[in-house]
């Protein structure tokens, strides 16, 4: 199979090659963020042209991680890589913490407002306050939840009691 000139262009490292080809499959219920904006791509192992991935959902039961399995199958193959096996882990659990800068300032520009400070510890401790969500259209803090669960789990359904508008907020987990 003929190489594109994306991994080609990393010949010296081919991890860093088939890393970015992963790196560019982009969340199908977000289509802005790239699984590693989102920090669900874990790990990327070669041995000549074959690769595994290693990727962790944003929960055990996210819908859509079966559709970036088949996505990054698609995407190692069609650079000229395989055979191509992608795992899952749930050990550690992703969290928001992984989310890239540049992915947060993805998310604000498409609409949604990115996930704010870290995610709380899950241990015994101080309970931790949930603080306004920027309203990511105008940038008022005058905003209210109005569902826990938005369009997928990993967001509630906002609203701006200033310019009125609706909003997703992808939650703190």
């Amino acid at each position: 199979m003929a190489t594109s000139t994306r991994s080609s262009a990393v010949t010296a490292d081919p991890k860093a090659g088939a890393w970015a080809i992963a790196a560019s499959v982009v969340d199908p219920e977000i289509p802005v963020l790239t699984i590693e904006d989102l920090g669900v791509l874990r790990d990327v192992s070669v041995s000549g042209r074959a690769v595994s991935v290693v990727l962790t959902p944003t929960y055990s039961g996210c819908p859509a991680i079966e559709a970036i399995r088949d996505d990054v199958v698609t995407a190692l193959t069609q650079d000229g890589w395989g055979p191509v096996s992608v795992t899952f882990t749930l050990s550690p659990a992703w969290t928001t913490d992984w989310m890239s800068e540049a992915g947060k300032a993805k998310l604000h520009a498409y609409g949604i407002a990115a996930p704010t400070g870290s995610a709380p510890l899950r241990s015994a401790g101080p309970v931790r306050l949930r603080l306004s969500v920027k309203c990511p259209r105008c940038a008022s803090l005058r905003t209210r939840e109005l569902a826990r669960f938005g369009s997928t789990s990993c967001k509630a359904l906002y609203e701006c009691l200033d310019c009125l508008e609706p909003f997703d907020y992808f939650k703190v987990l």
